[in-house]
Order: C-alpha cells, then sequence, then structure tokens
C-alpha cells in the first residue's frame, strides 16, 4: 500500500491529519535537514498503523515536502 503524504517540519505541536483528497498531512517538530523530519514522518505513521518502523518506506520525495511512503504489512 502507498500513502501520499504532505509534510510540515519544525511544527510546534505534532499531529497526523488523512485528508478527503487521499493526501495525510504529518506535522513533526524536527526539522527538514539531514533527513530528521524523513525520519519522524516514519515514525509518526508506523505509531499511526501500529506496526514497526521497518515497515514504512520513503519511495518518493526525498527532499519535498510531497512524499510517498510504502507500507508493508
Amino acid at each position: 500500500m502507498k500513502i501520499r503524504v504532505r509534510v510540515k517540519p519544525n511544527s510546534k505541536k505534532p499531529y497526523i491529519e488523512k485528508g478527503e483528497d487521499g493526501i495525510w498531512v504529518v506535522a513533526v517538530r524536527e526539522p527538514a535537514t539531514e533527513g530528521k523530519a524523513n525520519n519522524a514522518i516514519i515514525k509518526a505513521v508506523a505509531e499511526e498503523l501500529g506496526l514497526a518502523q521497518s515497515k514504512v518506506q520513503l519511495v518518493k520525495g526525498m527532499k519535498s515536502k510531497e512524499k510517498v511512503l510504502e507500507i508493508h504489512e
């Protein structure tokens, strides 16, 4: 399964919002440098789905605010 994610780094309050258009909005506290925000997104999505972090993989958008995550169940 693949999900599209729109990232909001440096957020004061982290959250996950599932939009009606199928795009998840994920806000994380970590900055968008050195992959810190990407790692936080993977962790947040894994927790939301009740999966291990190893089951969530970033497949597109490494340096973009729009990302695609692949979920391995």
